[in-house]
């Protein structure tokens, strides 16, 4: 069995994106239990991925946006101050990510949505990682079921809260 602490964390992005309204994105994994089933089922979460090789996080960012769900209409509006690690369940420890990471260590962005609904795409890049998206309350990201990463989304919303207004 692999040990952990043996593993490193993958660097990764992650947007926290805000429509018109306020509101935040998000989409439902298409790799969790609950995916293809009723919207109130399954494990969802804010865009994120991998930043490449010789990437910055503000490049990559915006680069996952498009991948993810179709579309670039984003602007950066904030970045949390520092980078939020989380580790993989141990049953996911040597497969998950490869094989090759302990977790992941994120940049978060707070991004505003300039484009419309209609713009947003899943099917963009195959395959998918969501099959449902869906906008919400920030207070509102935490509570849902958002798998593993329930106190990073806990922080993000206190810290992002100002950016949860109209605009």
């Amino acid at each position: 069995m692999t040990d952990p602490t043996d593993l490193p964390y993958r660097p990764n992005v992650g947007a926290v994106v805000f429509n018109r309204k306020g509101e935040v994105l998000v989409a439902r994994r298409t790799d969790m239990p609950g995916a293809g089933g009723p919207p109130d089922q399954g494990v969802w979460q804010c865009p994120q991925g991998g930043i490449d090789a010789g990437e910055t996080p503000e490049v990559a960012v915006l680069r996952e946006l498009h991948e993810e769900i179709g579309t670039r209409a984003a602007r950066i509006m904030a970045t949390y101050p520092e980078w939020l690690s989380y580790d993989l369940p141990a049953h996911l420890i040597g497969k998950a990510l490869g094989g090759r990471y302990r977790g992941q260590t994120q940049r978060w962005f707070a991004l505003r949505y300039t484009g419309e609904d209609r713009d947003i795409r899943l099917d963009t890049h195959l395959p998918a990682e969501f099959d449902l998206w869906k906008w919400v309350p920030l207070a509102r990201l935490p509570l849902l079921n958002v798998g593993i990463k329930k106190e990073i989304y806990t922080r993000l919303a206190a810290y992002f809260a100002p950016y949860a207004t109209a605009a």
